[in-house]
């Protein structure tokens, strides 16, 4: 029963394909004229109207489909581009803080070389975090009692762009543990160091002024008319042994930027400019041997 329906099944497949080659020599053996292309035509004449009826139903669902198609490849190339560009962005914010890192380094070794800061045990440690206080202004550095800071160490440092100085005063070490430090900054408002300013280095005393947070003041100076707009003022240093300062002497501080006058020559306020940029600073350097000079000077 089985091979019957095999058989007659191949023999329908013969007849076919027979009747098929055998149309195909007479279609393509008579005119255009001929019997089977007055077919061809009659059945395309009938049809045509129902392909072009179902290809304007069809195409609003052929753009749908095209437009998730091209919805989709759009993301995905958004995607890539936006991978692309963080990848861009995360490269330059790197090269644009390892730029001003190395700006600061070659700040603080100008300052070591032509200021002496060497002789003074210099620590280089990096900030990574900054109080938000604008009167408490403090940072903490990534150095401690481990690396030989104290309490009390003078801090330095540089942003680079100060070709006279090299580097400047920010603060000294308020608190240190084993791995890290506090520096209190020169613009908090419990600091203040001796200093000396202009060519005549009339001394005085720098602090924050009061109610400006970022503004300096020169204090307590002897004679103000020897101190003019443009000077340069330096850290004092130690005058006499049993005196001995913690900072050592030469440390720029900043330069005087305005004078107020008051009611004589010795109410004048002289504002001071920090030196050292301190809300960009990333590098810094502890002088942890302040008093090598006085050690020097006793052997």
């Amino acid at each position: 029963m089985h091979d019957r329906a095999v058989r007659r099944r191949r023999a329908v497949l013969v007849v076919l394909v027979a009747a098929s080659l055998f149309l195909l020599t007479v279609y393509f053996g008579e005119g255009s004229s001929g019997g089977l292309h007055s077919v061809q035509r009659g059945v395309t004449g009938v049809l045509s109207p129902i392909q072009e009826g179902a290809n304007r139903v069809l195409k609003p669902v052929r753009d749908l489909f095209g437009w998730f198609g091209d919805t989709l490849d759009a993301k995905g190339e958004r995607d890539k581009y936006k991978e692309q560009a963080d990848a861009y962005f995360k490269k330059l914010g790197e090269a644009q803080q390892q730029v001003a890192e190395l700006q600061q380094r070659s700040g603080l070794k100008a300052l070591d070389d032509t200021g002496g800061m060497s002789r003074y045990g210099p620590v280089e440690a990096r900030v990574y975090l900054r109080s938000p206080n604008a009167f408490f202004q403090r940072m903490t550095i990534n150095k401690g009692t481990s690396d030989g800071i104290h309490t009390g160490d003078p801090v330095v440092a540089s942003d680079g762009k100060q070709p006279t100085t090299g580097g400047a005063l920010i603060g000294k070490i308020l608190t240190a543990s084993g791995g890290s430090a506090v520096v209190t900054l020169i613009t908090d408002q419990d600091f203040s160091v001796s200093a000396v300013a202009g060519e005549a280095r009339e001394p005085g005393s720098v602090e924050p002024a009061i109610g400006a947070p970022g503004d300096l003041l020169l204090d307590m100076v002897q004679d103000p008319k020897k101190v003019h707009v443009g000077d340069f003022v330096f850290t004092a240093g130690t005058v006499v042994a049993r005196l001995e300062s913690r900072y050592p002497p030469a440390i720029p501080i900043g330069i005087v930027k305005r004078i107020d006058p008051g009611s004589g020559d010795l109410d004048r306020r002289i504002h001071v400019k920090p030196a050292a940029d301190l809300t960009h600073t990333d590098i810094v350097q502890v002088l942890t041997e302040p008093h090598a000079d006085l050690r020097a000077a006793a052997k």
